[in-house]
């Protein structure tokens, strides 16, 4: 799993998790004020009130993030894409209450009893105010939580170079003046700023080293530096020769030729 879905996993956990709390509150504090007032009623009740109220909600929320992500997650962050938001809202507000009040209504026949399923439609300047509340809360906590997202550790920079060994001298050759590197027996040949050194080290261990540096293999002997390639000359056999920019023409074969784009 990639990051960013890990990221999207972890908000909606959160988001379940932060409802579900509001869930058992709601229905725990529905159930006191009503005793309070001398109008008790079955717990189960208010559960479905707030159960039926929050399944909407989340099965609505894939859709709000969407929009969330085609207009505020997107460079250039302008007025017109973030007033997109103000029919969403309405239109979110419109099927939570009448989504809800066809839910209630089959858990209350379910339990034996009678439930008005346009009764929240009939209330929706209320419902309204909340809902443009939870939608709000909804786009925002979503927006600032891409923000604040830690990005990923830079990957290590790569070498900038070449330490070649002569006995107990110690040569470091700038990557930048190497053009290419050709195996040569137990050594490697580093041609750089018209110089040749041997290099005691197999070509497939500099070839993984080097390759952040931009030095791709040509020929199963040659390893190249990109960045001093003038020219690739391809033959009829597939083959080529990448001309560098001192004049120096190497031979490539085709099945690497890939690695010069």
């Amino acid at each position: 799993m990639t990051s960013g879905g890990r990221s999207e996993m972890l908000f909606w956990a959160a988001m379940v998790a932060v409802m579900a709390v509001v869930v058992v509150f709601d229905v725990l504090n529905v159930a006191h004020d009503r005793a309070r007032v001398g109008a008790p009623v079955p717990l189960w009740e208010p559960a479905v009130w707030e159960v039926s109220s929050v399944a909407v909600i989340l099965a609505m929320a894939p859709a709000v993030l969407w929009l969330a992500r085609r207009t505020l997650l997107r460079p250039g962050l302008s007025w017109p894409r973030i007033a997109v938001h103000l029919p969403a809202a309405l239109v979110f507000s419109l099927v939570h209450v009448s989504a809800m009040g066809a839910i209630r209504w089959a858990a209350y026949r379910l339990l034996g009893d009678r439930y008005d399923p346009l009764g929240p439609l009939s209330e929706w300047p209320y419902e309204l105010r909340k809902d443009l509340l939870v939608y709000a809360a909804i786009v925002s906590l979503y927006w600032l939580w891409n923000r604040v997202q830690i990005a990923p550790a830079p990957a290590p920079a790569g070498p900038t170079v070449l330490e070649v060994r002569d006995g107990a001298r110690r040569h470091l050759i700038p990557l930048a003046d190497i053009g290419w590197l050709e195996a040569a027996g137990n050594y490697v040949e580093v041609h750089a700023g018209g110089k040749t050194v041997l290099h005691r080290a197999p070509l497939s261990r500099l070839e993984q080293d080097l390759a952040p540096a931009g030095f791709v293999r040509i020929h199963r002997s040659r390893l190249v530096s990109r960045a001093h390639v003038a020219e690739i000359e391809t033959k009829p056999s597939g083959d080529f020769e990448a001309v560098l920019r001192d004049g120096a023409r190497l031979a490539g074969s085709r099945r690497y030729r890939a690695g010069l784009g």
